[in-house]
């Protein structure tokens, strides 16, 4: 992928995840009588579109949506394996390496889909769209950082731990929104997230911890992988 349809496909993905930000709120604040499914079918759509365009122009290869798909599979394993630890969860985890060699969109599509296909496990509601909205974040942010940044046991753990309070922000919306839809009070804002502080805290560091003891040896043995089976010739 040259420079240009790089910047134009991170641009893209800036947009796009600020328009669906802005309306799973507004879904919640005026439209809360109308399935959560709704945003959820429409967030899923909207992410995939650019990768099967790519796909149909022969800019995207099967055996890179196998592989993105697999770790889609090993994001949402990872999560139901330690479903008896709450908030000890390596998925964001997984999905930061998947950005890390894979790029920002394709983290982004791993942290969206591994959120609605592991809440299978753990259970959809209206907060489904606010996490999708903000693993997906969390591996958008994590490809464009390491881009710019080489990856290594410490870069890894401090930018998974700070990625984990964005997603416990985005994620705490849904609990602000159920809670006072349109009656939002500075309070009420300060009681959800005190409330949601120690589970993000406990999420941001297990997630530091997974990346610091594991993130390495998953990038390096994935990154050999790419590379035997040309599954991606260059990254964003």
């Amino acid at each position: 992928m040259n420079n240009s349809k790089g910047k134009a496909s991170l641009l893209f993905y800036s947009l796009l995840c600020a328009a669906l930000l802005a309306f799973i709120i507004v879904w919640q604040l005026f439209f809360r009588d109308v399935s959560y499914y709704v945003p959820v079918a429409i967030m899923l759509v909207f992410s995939m579109l650019p990768l099967l365009f790519r796909f149909e122009k022969r800019e995207s290869t099967a055996k890179e949506i196998t592989l993105t798909a697999s770790l889609i599979a090993l994001a949402v394993v990872s999560r139901a394996v330690f479903y008896l630890l709450p908030s000890v969860k390596p998925i964001a985890a997984v999905v930061i390496v998947a950005a890390v060699c894979l790029g920002a969109e394709r983290g982004y599509i791993v942290g969206v889909f591994s959120a609605f296909i592991s809440n299978f496990i753990f259970g959809q509601g209206p907060w489904t769209p606010f996490q999708m909205a903000a693993l997906g974040l969390v591996g958008f942010l994590a490809g464009i950082i390491f881009k710019r940044i080489n990856h290594n046991r410490v870069t890894l753990a401090v930018t998974g731990f700070l990625l984990v309070f964005i997603y416990g922000a985005i994620a705490d919306i849904s609990t602000l929104l159920v809670i006072y839809g349109q009656k939002l009070t500075l309070q009420g804002i300060l009681s959800v997230y005190s409330t949601g502080a120690p589970f993000t805290l406990v999420f941001a560091v297990s997630t530091a911890a997974f990346l610091f003891v594991f993130g390495t040896p998953f990038i390096d043995k994935l990154s050999r992988v790419i590379t035997k089976y040309e599954i991606i010739k260059k990254t964003e």
